[in-house]
C-alpha cells in the first residue's frame, strides 16, 4: 500500500508544505519505488499538462492523488506479464476517437539502475508481442527475438532492463478488438476504434510514466516496430536517447498495402467473420485468417530463400499427385504457419495493425518535423540497419531516412547487411546483426551500467 505522509515538500513555485495525516494513494496492485517516488512522479505529470501557479494547491493536489490513483500494475500469472492498467485516462486517438481506460501488457527483463539511465524498449512487428525473451505461456516457445535479448546477448539484460509491450490493439492482453469494450460487458470486435502507430506509440509514452522512467537509453524495432521506433524520435525525442530502426521505411509502400489488403479481403471474406462479430458467433475465421497469414509470409522471406530452403522438392511423396494437396514442401510449410497462426492470433487484430501500418507515412513531414520542431534532446543518434534481399522493405527506403537525417547534421549510422533472407532477416541468425546492436548500445552507453 502507497501513503505519503506528514511534511512532504513539494517545489510549487515557492516552497510549500501539506501537513496531512497518510492517506490512501493507489491499491495493494499498484507497486512500483517508494511512496515519495510515486507521489513526485504524480506531480511532474500532473504538472506536464498544467499550470500550478494557476491552482489553488488544494486543488492541485487532488490532480495528483487523481492521477495515481488512475493507474495499476498488477502481475498476471496465467499469462506471465504484467498489465498496466489506466482508467479514466482519455487517450485520444487519431481518428479523434477517445479510449476512457485502457491497458498495455508488457514484460520487463534485467534490472533497473539506480539512475534509470539503462532502460530499452523493444517494440515488436506485426504478429508480436511482449514476449521478446524467455518463455512464451501463449505458444510454448521462446520469445520471439530470444537470440537476440537476454543475459551476455546483444541486448544484454545484465546491463540493460528491457521493456516490451503488446501494442494497442494487439491481441495478448492489450486493449484490442479481442478484448472486452468500456463497458465491460461486450467484446470490441469490429466496434475497436481505428489505431495508428502514433497511437501506439502514445500509450507505450503513458506506460513509460507509469513505471517512472523519464528517459529511455534506446527504442530498438524491426518491421513495423521500426515504424514505432522512428514515431518515438517525432513524438517523444526528449524521452529518448537513440533510436534502433531496422528494416522499416518513412512510409508503408503501395505494394506493400497491396498485399496487406488481400489478407485482409481473406479474412473479411470467410463466412465464420460476421462482419467481425465473430466472438458472439462463438466462431473463428479460420481459413481467412490462415490464408493471409501466407500471404504475408511470403513477404517475409526471399526467392533465394525459398529456393535454398525448399526448391521443387515434393512433400512426403516420390511423385506429384495430380490433384490439389500439398505436393510440394513450400505448399505444405506455407499451410503450416497458417495453422499455427490461427492458435496464437486474433482476425481482427490482424485488421487493425495491418491498417495501422498503412497509414504510416512520414514522406513529407519527418524532414519538416525535425527541422522546425524544438528538439530539447539534439544529441539523439540513429542507427538504421536494412538487409539486401528484403524486398518488403528494401534498402533503398531505410536510405531514405538516412539522407534526410544527414541532411539536417543529425548523428546516425547506417548499415545494410548482404543475406538471402529477406524481410525476417532480423529475427533470424545474422552475425552482422548482433555485432551491429550489440556495439551500438556499449559504444554509447557503456558508462550508464556503472
Amino acid at each position: 500500500m502507497c501513503v505519503f505522509t506528514n511534511n512532504i515538500r513539494i517545489n510549487q513555485n515557492k516552497q510549500q508544505y501539506i501537513d496531512q495525516n497518510e492517506q490512501i494513494l493507489t491499491k495493494k496492485a499498484y507497486k512500483l519505488n517508494s511512496p515519495l517516488h510515486r507521489f513526485e512522479t504524480a506531480c511532474g505529470c500532473v504538472s506536464k499538462q498544467l499550470k500550478r501557479d494557476t491552482l489553488p494547491l488544494k486543488q492541485y493536489f487532488i490532480l495528483v492523488i487523481k492521477f495515481m490513483s488512475n493507474i495499476e500494475l498488477i502481475d498476471d500469472n496465467n499469462l506471465k506479464c504484467r498489465f498496466a492498467i489506466f482508467k479514466n485516462a482519455n487517450l485520444k486517438l487519431a481518428s479523434g476517437e477517445v479510449l476512457k481506460n485502457f491497458k498495455l501488457a508488457f514484460n520487463t527483463f534485467g534490472s533497473l539502475n539506480k539512475n534509470k539511465t539503462n532502460a530499452i524498449l523493444i517494440c515488436h512487428a506485426l504478429t508480436g508481442d511482449q514476449y521478446v525473451t524467455g518463455h512464451n505461456p501463449i505458444t510454448g516457445k521462446d520469445g520471439w527475438w530470444a537470440r537476440m535479448v537476454g543475459p551476455d546477448k546483444p541486448i544484454d539484460t545484465n546491463k540493460f532492463f528491457v521493456i516490451c509491450s503488446n501494442v494497442l490493439g494487439g491481441c495478448a492482453g492489450s486493449t484490442g478488438p479481442k478484448e472486452k469494450n468500456e463497458s465491460g460487458q461486450d467484446i470490441y470486435g469490429a466496434d475497436f476504434p481505428s489505431v495508428t502507430i502514433k497511437d501506439m506509440v502514445n500509450a507505450q509514452s503513458k506506460l513509460l510514466d507509469a513505471l517512472q522512467i523519464d528517459q529511455l537509453c534506446s527504442v530498438v524495432g524491426g518491421s513495423m516496430g521500426a515504424m514505432q521506433a522512428l514515431q518515438w524520435s517525432i513524438d517523444f525525442p526528449d524521452k529518448i536517447k537513440s533510436v534502433i530502426h531496422i528494416a522499416g521505411a518513412l512510409k508503408h509502400s503501395a505494394q506493400n498495402i497491396a498485399f496487406h489488403e488481400v489478407g485482409r479481403q481473406a479474412i473479411m471474406n470467410d463466412l465464420n467473420w460476421h462482419k467481425g462479430n465473430y466472438a458472439s458467433n462463438n466462431s473463428i475465421p479460420e481459413r481467412g485468417l490462415a490464408v493471409a497469414r501466407m500471404i504475408a509470409h511470403i513477404t517475409y522471406l526471399s526467392d533465394d530463400a525459398m529456393h535454398r530452403k525448399f526448391g521443387r522438392k515434393l512433400q512426403s511423396r516420390d511423385i506429384i499427385s495430380f490433384g490439389f494437396d500439398a505436393d510440394f514442401q513450400i505448399e505444405s510449410y506455407l499451410r503450416y504457419q497458417g495453422r499455427s497462426f490461427v492458435e496464437r492470433f486474433d482476425a481482427n487484430s490482424y485488421l487493425y495493425l495491418t491498417r495501422a501500418m498503412d497509414y504510416f507515412d512520414h514522406s513529407e513531414s519527418f524532414k519538416k518535423t525535425l527541422e522546425f520542431i524544438h528538439n530539447p534532446n539534439e544529441h539523439l543518434k540513429y542507427l538504421v540497419i536494412s538487409f539486401t534481399s528484403d524486398w518488403l522493405f528494401p534498402t533503398r527506403e531505410n536510405k531514405e531516412i538516412v539522407e534526410i537525417l544527414n541532411s539536417l547534421s543529425k548523428n546516425v549510422s547506417f548499415l545494410e547487411i548482404e543475406t538471402d533472407k529477406g524481410h525476417d532477416s532480423f529475427l533470424l541468425d545474422e552475425p552482422d546483426l548482433d555485432v551491429a546492436i550489440k556495439g551500438f548500445l556499449e559504444s554509447n552507453y557503456g558508462k550508464e551500467y556503472e
